[in-house]
């Protein structure tokens, strides 16, 4: 699966995947000097941001959409380690909306399928995420999900790009920011509308859902507002996190393309 045409020879610092548009907006909008690579498997942007070169894209919601992302990103643009970046719920009630959560695993429901991702920065190491299949809306369901697996947040795409990540031999960030909190319900109509489907199709599920439920307009319109805010404090992050990149790069000026920043080149699923 490769880009047409390629990424460049020398590969780049990070490959990014955001499952949604709008978790990506704000970052995008700190890049300069960017490039669109359009191929039959999807559209990856590079630019560059706190002085190093980096290259992601928007995959879809959920784990197979985001691993084809991510091999395409491998594949095009040679990334020294992937990142998993977007919105979780929260299943801890310590952590509250809006606040960011650096995991230091991943995990599924499915015994032996944890994943140790690499930790960005000082401090301790956080908590662990779980990735479904489906959207976990309720309050009950958040809390026998916490219950079952131990994660302390939820998404569907993280454990999909770091077994991509680790199949390469690369290293795997999670950054992620709590969309809603494990006190907080999700209008039903989030399930729907996060499946994937084409922008149209997503516009013509939001005019229905509001004509079967006038109410949904405000709670949808509440979500993207929050979603906006939550989208600035991720790009943030990243950011911060390439500044960090940068002060690497000055220090490996030579590392070969492809080869992993870290000292380790990434841990391996377990199984």
């Amino acid at each position: 699966m490769s880009l047409t045409p390629r990424g460049p020879a020398r590969g780049c610092e990070a490959g990014i995947v955001f499952a949604l548009a709008i978790e990506a907006d704000a970052f995008e909008r700190r890049a300069t000097d960017r490039v669109e690579w359009r191929g039959p498997g999807g559209v990856v942007l590079e630019g560059t941001v706190a002085g190093v070169r980096v290259a992601w894209c928007v995959s879809g919601v959920g784990g197979p959409a985001a691993a084809r992302a991510a091999a395409l990103m491998i594949d095009g643009h040679r990334p020294r380690r992937l990142v998993s970046a977007g919105f979780a719920g929260g299943l801890d009630p310590a952590l509250p909306r809006g606040c960011l959560v650096r995991p230091a695993a991943v995990t599924t429901e499915q015994a032996g399928t944890r994943i140790p991702l690499a930790h960005a920065g000082a401090g301790a190491a956080e908590p662990l995420v779980v990735s479904v299949t489906e959207v976990v809306a309720t309050v009950a369901a958040k809390q026998a999900l916490a219950a079952r697996t131990g994660a302390a947040i939820v998404d569907m795409e993280t454990h999909a790009i770091a077994t991509v990540a680790a199949t390469a031999g690369l290293p795997c960030l999670g950054v992620r920011v709590v969309s809603d909190d494990a006190s907080q319900t999700l209008p039903a109509e989030v399930a729907g509308l996060s499946r994937p489907q084409s922008a149209l199709r997503r516009l013509g599920a939001v005019v229905g859902a509001v004509s079967r439920r006038p109410a949904a307009a405000v709670d949808l319109w509440r979500l993207y507002e929050h979603a906006v805010v939550d989208g600035r404090t991720l790009a943030a992050e990243l950011e911060r996190f390439c500044g960090a990149l940068a002060g690497e790069a000055a220090v490996i000026p030579d590392r070969p393309a492809g080869e992993p920043a870290d000292s380790a080149a990434g841990p391996r699923p377990t199984r």
